[in-house]
């Protein structure tokens, strides 16, 4: 058996020319934000502060419950089968909150003073505070989980068998911040009861961001699963008919989690008195977001598990992404400041298109080439015995 890297890598295939490209352009405009300012690269002003940075921030933490998601399902209550999955799901995490923590800087009007509100004006009554400390101290999590993967790759056993006793309280500490975050996340909305619509304000916004989380990150965990096999073939240590089975057995997991989801956006909608809104123009965004992303996906992660097609559930992951990418702008960008008239509206620059595919392209080119060297969809074969 071959360790990983141990095998050659063309340079010059599609992937890599494109990725290449997008790259390259992506990363003019970025040293353009920095060498000309936020107002040159993005339509921000001072009514409107958060745009499609601030939506994307959030896209990227809810896409990177994958980690906290699947280290649960494994380390607390023991669902040994899937953990072979492990560890590209911690690694897509530990990449989305990283571009979590890049888009935060390209957005900050000073980014060179992201230090303040911990070592400087520490504000421990805000809510941007606790996200702050949580995310900060859940990054470091998530590298402490991923650094058993380089101490293998180095033969540090010692060091590694250190790491890997920790695990269990990795994942629990790594939960318990990944519930104060997400929610928090939902919170920072609370603030703003007159610029959001009343069909996405809610007081119950944040256990709707932490749902909606859960059913990202599963998800994503099936999409990681499937772009692993696709790409690395047989040297994925998970074979397609295990494969297979644990997407099914994901599907079902989704469809429990877009139920309680749905649950409590029909509950929202009657404690808040707010069915009138659904014969508006806002109510058929509304609708179409949680029937359209929610409801119909729910019940075809069902009828995928019911009749054992890992197909059919791959499609629906791909489909609740794109739900969770439809909210989280919905609430960040779509719904907020409803009341301007079009034409005081905020509208996204083309160079904030930009930015956004360049990170995407950027996470993905990472999670590949990181994959291929290092002992991530395979466990390294010195190691063999202690998995």
């Amino acid at each position: 058996m071959t360790s990983a890297g141990e095998h050659k890598i063309k340079l010059l295939t599609p992937f890599n020319i494109i990725s290449g490209l997008i790259l390259l352009f992506g990363g003019i405009i970025v040293l353009l934000r920095f060498a000309k300012g936020l107002g040159y690269a993005t339509n921000l002003n001072n009514t409107t502060a958060w745009g499609l940075w601030t939506g994307f921030k959030l896209v990227f933490v809810a896409l990177a419950a994958s980690g906290y998601t699947l280290t649960t399902a494994v380390y607390i209550f023991g669902m040994d089968e899937y953990h072979g999955l492990v560890r590209p799901a911690v690694l897509s995490g530990f990449l989305g909150y990283s571009l979590f923590i890049l888009i935060l800087i390209f957005d900050l009007g000073r980014p060179w003073r992201i230090y303040y509100p911990f070592f400087v004006q520490a504000g421990t009554t805000s809510a941007l505070f606790e996200i702050g400390l949580c995310v900060g101290l859940y990054y470091t999590t998530q590298f402490l989980e991923l650094t058993p993967v380089g101490f293998e790759w180095l033969g540090w056993k010692r060091w590694r068998k250190i790491l890997k006793a920790a695990t269990v309280a990795f994942t629990i500490f790594g939960l318990f911040l990944s519930l104060l975050h997400q929610s928090t996340l939902g919170a920072l909305f609370l603030s703003v009861p007159g610029k959001l619509h009343p069909l996405w304000y809610s007081p119950y916004i944040p256990i709707h961001f932490f749902t909606s989380s859960a059913a990202g990150g599963i998800s994503m965990i099936i999409l990681i699963g499937l772009i692993s096999k696709r790409v690395f073939g047989h040297r994925m240590e998970v074979s397609k008919d295990k494969l297979d089975k644990l997407t099914i057995g994901l599907g079902k997991a989704g469809s429990l989690a877009l139920f309680i989801y749905f649950a409590l956006k029909v509950v929202d909608l009657a404690l808040g008195d707010k069915w009138h809104y659904l014969a508006t123009g806002w109510g058929a965004l509304y609708l179409t977001e949680v029937i359209g992303f929610v409801l119909l996906p729910c019940m075809v992660y069902a009828f995928g598990y019911r009749e054992r097609n890992a197909t059919l559930i791959r499609y629906t992951a791909l489909w609740t992404v794109l739900g969770i990418i439809f909210n989280r702008l919905n609430v960040a960008v779509v719904a907020y400041n409803w009341k301007f008239p079009v034409n005081e509206r905020y509208f996204p620059s083309w160079m904030e298109y930009v930015v956004v595919v360049f990170l995407i392209t950027l996470g993905l080119v990472i999670f590949r080439y990181v994959s291929e060297f290092f002992p991530i969809i395979r466990h390294h074969p010195d190691f063999e015995e202690s998995h």
